[in-house]
């Protein structure tokens, strides 16, 4: 198959790509290279997959409806893995507009694409954000998402309803996949991982919110990433996944695993929670795994001493 990814060049695009071409697949990347992080970060990862066999790169914005016009006509895919997103919970309390622009609009002009252009199958990021404040745990598709707690979350809940929207209309199978803090090599500097081992190596200190009480169901980055080529091959009509780690854990023992693989203590700045956190989540998989086979199995004592190993060779940290 010939498969567009968007956002090819960011942490779970990336995993994509590769998973797709391992296999066989030929990709077509997209990605803005915008700078809400790191570009040479994503400059890394697009020189990784440009030496494979089978993958091509545009790099445009989604929201440019001629530019992906131009790109669906010269490719003409067979599927769209549509995982680019202005990502951040923190990030869409200062900067709204980037969220409407590429998580709203961009979905909004690919759906319109897959529209016009006969490609029949949808498959994009949701996330777990969409759940907000929800009392009930684990949280589960059916569960209402009425009452997002930030507006990436409000974008994300936005784009299953245009998915569903265009479903209904025009047949697209579309399937979104709810990730649940993902992590792991070639990671996003933004996210706690990141930030937590960059400052424990260089002896700086960690901003630690809710005093390390939060849990999260970390995800290591080759379960998301099977979860998704599953959603891809099995193309149901319309559905929405968790993808999670089947287990939260609690932020003091994802610290205490970070110290462990790096060998050194980390200094924290006990913060409190941050206006749209939420204080823990949890995924329920009964469906996911029924009905995509998803098996998550890197728990966190193995999938951090994974993430460091590779940050310390990418950074040449001696």
């Amino acid at each position: 198959m010939k498969i567009l990814v968007t956002g090819a060049a960011g942490f779970i695009g990336f995993h994509v790509s590769q998973a797709l071409l391992a296999r066989g697949d030929d990709v077509v990347g997209i990605d803005s290279l915008n700078d809400y992080y790191d570009v040479n970060l994503k400059k890394a990862r697009l020189t990784e997959l440009l030496g494979k066999k089978g993958f091509a790169f545009v790099e445009k914005d989604l929201a440019d409806k001629e530019a992906m016009e131009a790109v669906f006509k010269e490719h003409k895919p067979d599927k769209i893995c549509h995982l680019a997103a202005q990502a951040g919970v923190r990030y869409s309390l200062e900067n709204p507009f980037a969220y409407e622009h590429t998580n709203i609009h961009g979905t909004l002009v690919l759906l319109e694409m897959c529209r016009h252009h006969g490609v029949k199958d949808f498959i994009y990021a949701s996330s777990s954000s969409v759940y907000g404040n929800n009392k009930k745990v684990p949280f589960a598709e059916e569960d209402p998402v009425d009452h997002p707690i930030s507006l990436y979350a409000a974008s994300k809940k936005t784009c299953e309803l245009m998915a569903y929207t265009y479903h209904h209309l025009f047949g697209l199978n579309c399937t979104g996949l709810r990730f649940f803090t993902v992590y792991g090599p070639w990671g996003r500097p933004d996210m706690a991982l990141f930030k937590f081992t960059k400052a424990t190596i260089e002896g700086k200190p960690i901003d630690v919110y809710n005093h390390g009480k939060m849990k999260r169901d970390f995800t290591y980055i080759d379960d998301i990433t099977a979860g998704v080529l599953a959603a891809l091959d099995k193309a149901y009509p319309y559905e929405i996944f968790n993808l999670g780690g089947d287990h939260p854990v609690e932020l003091e023992k994802y610290i205490e695993c970070i110290e462990k693989a790096i060998g050194r203590k980390a200094k924290r700045n006990n913060m409190p929670m941050q206006p749209g956190d939420v204080p823990i989540t949890m995924a329920d998989l009964t469906k996911s795994r029924k009905m995509l086979g998803f098996d998550p199995k890197t728990q966190v004592e193995e999938g951090i001493p994974k993430f460091i190993d590779w940050y310390k060779k990418f950074y040449d940290v001696k």
